[in-house]
């Protein structure tokens, strides 16, 4: 119903922002990562899921379009409610659960209030497919012999994260060339891409 929601925020309060769009203050529940982007004061927008129910009219509202994505994967997980998907991402940023899901960390995500070893698998297994799909090879050589990484190694998650994350095959290329891989982690590699993004 709305795409997005763009005015000053009026309040802020657990778990809820109060947006003023043209006089008329909408109330979204939100996550604490957004929540943690808001002032009181200052203009922000928020992409907006709306939970009509026939006792309820609820907006959930999020700082970015990841989060947001990330919300609507889950309520579509079976047995996730938009409180339960709330709790996830107040726990958890939407990269570190995009890295969560797709490494099969179950424990990251039962860091949520309310959510329990059962339905972090259930995520894991109805989503794992969902999030990086479509991009599990990338040529991070820059040369004429082109070195691709396997599928399922902890590059190639690494590489559909940040895929994931809205980052181009381009900047995923810059962003891991020259960095020493040997060894690390898929969450090591994708936070040194990150960092390296952040200092380009």
């Amino acid at each position: 119903m709305f795409y997005y929601l763009n005015g000053e925020i009026a309040l802020l309060d657990e778990n809820i922002a109060v947006i003023d769009c043209g006089g008329v203050g909408y109330a979204c529940h939100s996550t604490t990562y957004t929540l943690s982007k808001l002032r009181v004061g200052q203009k922000a927008r928020l992409y907006t899921h709306c939970n009509i129910r026939e006792d309820a009219f609820d907006i959930f509202g999020f700082s970015t379009k990841e989060e947001l994505r990330c919300f609507q994967l889950l309520i579509g997980v079976t047995g996730v409610g938009p409180k339960a998907a709330q709790s996830i991402l107040s726990a958890v940023s939407p990269d570190r659960f995009t890295l969560a899901v797709m490494t099969q960390d179950d424990k990251v995500l039962t860091t949520a209030q309310g959510v329990g070893k059962k339905i972090a698998q259930r995520i894991i297994l109805e989503l794992k497919d969902k999030l990086g799909s479509t991009v599990t090879e990338i040529d991070i050589s820059g040369g004429s012999a082109a070195v691709v990484a396997p599928t399922g190694s902890n590059l190639s998650l690494a590489q559909a994260a940040l895929a994931e994350l809205g980052y181009s095959h381009a900047e995923i290329a810059a962003a891991l060339k020259g960095i020493s891989l040997d060894g690390m982690s898929t969450e090591q590699i994708v936070r040194q891409a990150l960092r390296a993004m952040v200092m380009r």
